[in-house]
């Protein structure tokens, strides 16, 4: 399976939104007082992460 730009394009916007929401869920999880929303909250930054560096993967893949 080879990585084209749609496919990397599709991971970058999927890490990056799923990892918003995910921090979003996990502040108001942490907000009600859950104990593991400060969790949530870091799984989500770290998806963001990835996504970004996705981004930068992306800016040096070579155009077919």
């Amino acid at each position: 399976m080879k990585l084209t730009a749609a496919r990397l394009d599709v991971l970058v916007w999927s890490s990056i939104y799923g990892g918003l929401l995910a921090a979003v869920v996990g502040f108001a999880l942490a907000r009600n007082g859950e104990t593991y929303g400060t969790g949530v909250v870091v799984a989500g930054a770290v998806l963001v992460a990835i996504g970004v560096v996705l981004i930068w993967v992306r800016s040096r893949l070579a155009e077919p």
